[in-house]
């Protein structure tokens, strides 16, 4: 992304479309792992020769400016829906489908005390952003997971794993060890290339990605202010290229398919503005292989304030909706 389109936005395996590959494909179609990453290669394939005709970027430009507006708009609330979620600050209700956390019961059980340090990390983190502190995001969630570990060294979070509840405490026992990919790279299996069925998942993850790529791409971009007068992306083309290229050699590596993901708008929100961004990030994710028990002990309710955050600021492009 940084070298063929020079923009903020970061690549990784989409989290619906991995959702489609395993209990879709795999578990109720009955295709071998192997067969569903030649789905995804030849969906990269065909990916790439509509970014090279123009044919995505047509798509793009034939949005009106106001639904890319609204795009990006719903794509904050999104994002906001999922922070709340991820901090249980929203739950689930078979009744109502969602409900607010109760804090009438086990207010001070570790649960609840996940929930109130997520309302105090949206705090912390919005005073940041007000006050203009460079990096609040990252600060914000930094902060929350301080005290969250302060929390479970004086015994008010209490670790349980079997509820879900895991160590804030990064756990190196086991040092820092690359985990190998030898297991599920270049596994891709062609067998089933030419039945029905496999052109049905093929197609399925085709329009799955590329309208969650376009709607990515205007939303965030919206956001950056990186539209045109006409509500055109420059270059991209690139930037659908190197979506494309990034699903095809995702399958081969053995990932689900690859795409420009919601969460760069952290990023852009934060000033990033140009590729330089995309490849920070592709170094720092590639460092992030070797340091994965920080990042594992880093809780959910400690990153869900900056999407809190973030879904918030992206709502803004409703006022350019007439």
């Amino acid at each position: 992304m940084a070298l063929l389109a020079n923009y903020p936005f970061a690549l990784a395996p989409g989290m619906g479309l991995n959702a489609y590959f395993c209990y879709t494909v795999v578990v109720s179609m009955g295709y071998t792992w192997q067969t569903a990453l030649a789905a995804v290669f030849v969906e990269g394939v065909i990916f790439i020769i509509l970014s090279l005709t123009s044919v995505r970027e047509a798509i793009f430009n034939a949005i009106p400016q106001t639904l890319k507006y609204a795009v990006s708009c719903g794509i904050g609330l999104f994002i906001s829906f999922i922070g709340l979620q991820n901090a249980k600050i929203v739950e689930n209700n078979d009744s109502t489908l969602v409900q607010f956390h109760s804090f009438s019961k086990e207010t001070f059980s570790s649960t609840g005390i996940g929930v109130i340090l997520a309302l105090i990390g949206i705090i912390i983190t919005a005073v940041f952003l007000i006050k203009g502190v460079k990096g609040g995001i990252l600060f914000g969630i930094l902060v929350t997971w301080i005290l969250g570990i302060i929390c479970q060294l004086t015994g008010i979070y209490q670790v349980n794993p079997e509820a879900g509840v895991y160590s804030l405490l990064p756990d190196f026992s086991n040092g820092l060890q690359l985990t190998s990919i030898t297991d599920v790279a270049f596994k891709v299996d062609f067998s089933n290339i030419f039945s029905i069925n496999f052109l049905i998942v093929v197609f399925a993850f085709l329009f799955v990605d590329m309208f969650d790529t376009l709607g990515t791409l205007i939303g965030v971009a919206s956001k950056a202010d990186m539209l045109d007068k006409d509500g055109k992306l420059p270059q991209i083309k690139g930037a659908l290229l190197s979506d494309a290229i990034a699903t095809l050699i995702g399958s081969l590596l053995g990932t689900s398919t690859t795409t420009t993901y919601v969460e760069s708008a952290t990023g852009v929100s934060e000033g990033g503005r140009t590729g330089l961004t995309a490849f920070t990030t592709a170094i720092l994710f590639g460092i992030s292989i070797f340091l994965s028990p920080i990042f594992l002990a880093i809780p959910s309710f400690a990153t869900a304030p900056a999407l809190v955050i973030v879904g918030f600021y992206m709502m803004g492009t409703v006022k350019n909706i007439d």
